[in-house]
């Protein structure tokens, strides 16, 4: 094997340590997708007709960081440690043992989001559209701290980038959490961004999100080492992959519905007919 290869940067995972207080860059990192989420989010209830109030931002905001950390959790267990929490189910309050899983938290962000749109009386598509642009940079910033922290490495490779990661053996690695940072999070921002500027029909930016993020992270599986624990899985792919399948079918199936639903353009653009009565926002 070629010996080749970058030198991994060995950051002190602990950003700020005042006395017995360690704020560690993994926790900064968490910080730094709220606060990035917060400012796409009221920049967007800013613009005239938006229909929202700095409020409902702040709320919306709060009933999404419970449901990222609470759905996280449970999918993390569920999804990758089902049989520790057979064995001691205290193990799913056990946070301080690390892990968190993207997939529980998605779901855990949309039972979120269905209890802030019955609550504020918010169309639940539309509220996929606001919600979509303000995930992918956050979950760049936490592939950042997983980089920052060498874990969650890739595969064995001899590619010139490729990095010895301190506890991963003396091979060099792909540094995957790289990808994820490259493909998850600034190219789905953009690709979102895009397709918001040509007006879509209600829905379709939540179905690119989806779909976006599940081709993307089934991608980047490849790359990424594949828990320990549970290897590679049936058909060859990782548990990371076999998640991403539903992402990616209820992508696709939330833009063609959303589509078929409203063919072409917004229907509130659509001008009055003899019944006086206007589209939907």
């Amino acid at each position: 094997m070629s010996q080749s290869y970058l030198s991994f940067p060995n950051i002190d995972p602990v950003a700020i340590s005042i006395g017995p207080l360690a704020i560690h860059w993994y926790g900064l990192m968490y910080l730094v997708a709220f606060a990035l989420a917060w400012w796409l989010a009221n920049r967007a209830a800013a613009k005239p007709g938006s229909g929202w109030t700095s409020q409902q931002v702040s709320d919306l905001l709060f009933y999404g960081f419970l449901g990222v950390i609470l759905g996280g959790r449970i999918g993390y267990v569920l999804f990758y440690q089902f049989d520790s929490f057979l064995a001691d189910p205290l193990y799913l309050v056990k946070i301080w043992t690390g892990g968190m899983s993207f997939h529980g938290g998605l779901l855990g962000v949309l039972a979120s989001m269905a209890w802030f749109s019955r609550k504020y009386q918010k169309d639940f598509l539309a509220l996929g559209d606001f919600a979509a642009p303000l995930i992918p940079l956050g979950l760049a910033a936490g592939r950042i701290g997983n980089f920052i922290n060498a874990e969650l490495w890739g595969r064995v490779t001899e590619v010139p980038w490729g990095m010895v990661f301190p506890g991963a053996g003396p091979l060099p690695r792909h540094p995957s959490q790289l990808y994820h940072v490259a493909l998850e999070g600034i190219l789905l921002f953009i690709l979102i961004l895009l397709v918001r500027h040509f007006k879509p029909a209600k829905g379709t930016l939540g179905g690119v999100f989806l779909l976006g993020y599940g081709v993307a992270r089934f991608i980047v599986e490849f790359f990424r080492e594949p828990d320990a624990h549970l290897g590679v899985l049936s058909l060859g792919m990782t548990m990371g992959q076999w998640l991403c399948l539903p992402m990616i079918l209820a992508g696709l199936a939330l833009i063609g519905y959303c589509q078929l639903r409203q063919p072409g353009r917004d229907t509130a653009s659509k001008p009055a007919g003899k019944s006086g009565k206007k589209g939907a926002l």
